[in-house]
């Protein structure tokens, strides 16, 4: 069984943030819960991680003071 392997990196404010769907500006949640790259228009899973991961918005400013 392999295990995907999640990397990290930090905003400009030093906080650390997952690469993956999650935290992805191209990612789309729908009404029942489903999770879209708005990428590809394809599912993705929430631990799913592409060449084309963006950080988003969100946490591209957290730690901000």
């Amino acid at each position: 069984m392999s295990k995907i392997r999640i990397t990290s990196v930090r905003n400009v404010y030093g906080v650390k943030v997952k690469k993956c769907c999650a935290s992805c500006q191209h990612k789309c949640i729908e009404n029942d819960g489903t999770r879209v790259c708005s990428l590809t228009m394809t599912e993705v899973a929430q631990k799913f991680k592409c060449d084309q991961w963006q950080m988003s918005e969100g946490l591209q400013h957290a730690g901000k003071q």
